[in-house]
């Protein structure tokens, strides 16, 4: 693993050479809603293929074909690689590049989210990414400890986010304490220091994913959310995330900049069940950051006060709902690849 040294995982607004997702087609997990997450996922593919490739997992030829129907006129490269769920910025590789230009992924451990949702082949798909880049001798570095990839958020900077609700949870890592876990983030993703966050938002299946609570958008500057409502069921939580950001320094030693956007407040499903809602799940494409929506009344505030933070992108809003009753939004099904300019296409 020293190798792994040399890498570290980039900052997600440097330039990506393509994006990961996987197309959601399994009727027995998504029921009656499959169709409008397949129509919810149709949209932000054709924003996000404006300004970088697509790479898509296919189940078998069957649903290749309904994702081609619906994304025609879109460039799409298709992988007929099996999944269980859409999931991909936990399922698949994360990506990490060198001083030298040169790209590798590194895997990891899957327990299904701290053994709630085992799915089949959802343990072999960063293995399976990794693999089909073999070819363009791409190394992979191999961690035998448990970690999802919406459970940390970095700066590139050697900064690292993540919440001690998830990655200390003992559903996770048992044998391993917060030093050893902190090690083994810094030796796998490049990264010197490790800023803890307690908890996430309620309801949360994935047990506070940092990618739901805060999110870096430049070098010191991290973008958390405010409750816009006594309702928010976020309330205290949010407040307490904003507190304890506005309290860290980052790898270098900079106070960090906090900016806070509104809450998607109370966001019900068809059930009445409170859902995880967070306008921070945004992907941040080489044009663009696509923020998720909920039918909230706060949206378009949202997605207007996250714009002028990201100057060099459009900003817009597209509804997440549907794919947020599976279990997420649009930054928990992205998987980004940097761009490495000595590596030919896909």
């Amino acid at each position: 693993m020293s190798d792994s040294q040399a890498y570290s995982q980039p900052a997600e607004w440097q330039p990506h050479r393509a994006c990961w997702l996987a197309f959601p087609s399994d009727r027995t997990l998504w029921l009656e809603n499959l169709e409008a997450a397949q129509a919810e996922f149709v949209d932000l593919v054709k924003v996000i293929a404006v300004s970088e490739q697509v790479e898509i997992l296919v189940a078998n030829l069957e649903t290749e074909a309904i994702a081609r129907q619906l994304l025609i006129g879109t460039s799409a490269n298709f992988h007929s690689i099996p999944y269980g769920d859409i999931w991909m910025r936990d399922i698949a590789p994360i990506f990490l590049t060198s001083n030298t230009q040169e790209l590798a992924t590194v895997t990891f451990d899957w327990n299904g989210w701290g053994h709630k949702y085992l799915l089949e082949h959802d343990n072999q798909v960063a293995i399976a990414i990794s693999e089909s880049l073999k070819s363009q001798n791409i190394p992979t570095f191999r961690f035998p400890w448990v970690l999802e990839g919406g459970a940390v958020e970095v700066d590139g900077n050697g900064t690292c986010l993540t919440t001690k609700q998830c990655l200390l949870n003992p559903n996770r890592n048992p044998d391993l304490n917060q030093t050893e876990i902190e090690q083994g983030l810094c030796q796998a993703l490049g990264v010197t220091k490790i800023l803890w966050l307690d908890e996430g938002l309620l309801n949360d299946h994935t047990d506070g994913h940092i990618d739901t609570i805060a999110r870096f958008i430049a070098p010191s500057t991290v973008m958390c959310m405010k409750s816009e409502s006594k309702n928010d069921p976020n309330y205290e939580v949010l407040n307490h995330i904003s507190n304890q950001l506005k309290g860290f320094t980052d790898a270098n030693g900079k106070n960090l900049k906090v900016i806070e956007i509104p809450s998607a407040g109370l966001v019900l499903d068809p059930d009445g069940e409170i859902m995880p809602a967070s306008y921070l799940n945004f992907y941040i494409s080489n044009g663009h950051v696509i923020v998720p929506t909920y039918d909230s009344e706060f949206d378009q505030k949202a997605v207007e006060e996250i714009a002028p933070h990201f100057p060099t992108r459009q900003t817009i809003g597209l509804s997440a709902k549907t794919i947020l009753s599976g279990g997420g939004a649009f930054h928990c099904i992205t998987q980004q690849q940097p761009i490495i300019h000595s590596v030919d296409s896909i």
